[in-house]
């Protein structure tokens, strides 16, 4: 007897069926807020941080941003661990402690993964800024699979030159024809959210994993 086939595995229609589809949408509603707070606190951090480092002040302020964008990019680390499907270890290419003060400040600034934890943070902002795509998609198109359980309503695009775009559903009919506009809407939202979170999982990787050859490897 032949087993059925998951409808995860189904062509086009099957990442309304895949977990994992839920969870990239879930990833990129979070880095929609999340983008932004890291865009003002990198630009605050290390524009203020360069302008006052003719003074003590600008220096503790970069610092403090690569410090804190070290402990953000473990927030990171995690979101993309539990909604990505990613495994990504705790860096520790932070070398042994010792000699004071300022070669506590040094270990950070040579670790490479400080750097990449700053980049990552500057770069989710564009995620953040794809994430509204397949949420505007989403939140225009759902509505009108459940039109034939809520007409008459009028459907809101957006605006043009200020002016709202909308489609007044008053009829049966009207409401069946918006059903597989409205489908299609939806699907089309969730690959785009699909290709989206391939791109932050694949910049996660790049930038949130520890690069350090393995012992293993630095013995072959």
């Amino acid at each position: 007897m032949a087993s059925l086939r998951p409808l995860s595995t189904l062509p086009v229609i099957g990442v309304a069926a895949d977990s994992r589809t839920y969870r990239h949408l879930l990833y990129l509603l979070i880095a929609v807020p999340l983008g932004f707070v890291y865009s003002v606190l990198v630009t605050v951090g290390v524009g203020f941080g360069l302008v006052l480092s003719v003074v003590l002040v600008g220096f503790a302020l970069l610092f403090a941003t690569l410090i804190g964008a070290r402990l953000l990019a473990g927030v990171e680390r995690s979101l993309a661990n539990a909604l990505l499907g990613t495994d990504l270890p705790r860096p520790d290419d932070l070398s042994d402690g010792g000699g004071g003060t300022l070669a506590g400040l040094r270990r950070y600034v040579d670790a490479p993964s400080t750097w990449r934890s700053l980049g990552f943070l500057s770069l989710k902002f564009w995620v953040a800024l794809l994430a509204f795509a397949p949420v505007f998609l989403l939140a225009n198109a759902f509505p009108l699979v459940t039109a034939p359980l809520r007409y008459p309503y009028a459907a809101e695009f957006g605006e043009v030159n200020g002016e709202p775009v909308t489609w007044s559903i008053d009829t049966l009919p009207e409401a069946l024809i918006a059903v597989p506009l409205g489908v299609v809407g939806v699907l089309v939202a969730l690959h785009v959210a699909n290709a989206i979170a391939y791109a932050a999982r694949r910049m996660a990787v790049a930038l949130l994993c520890d690069r350090r050859p393995s012992a293993a490897s630095e013995a072959a």
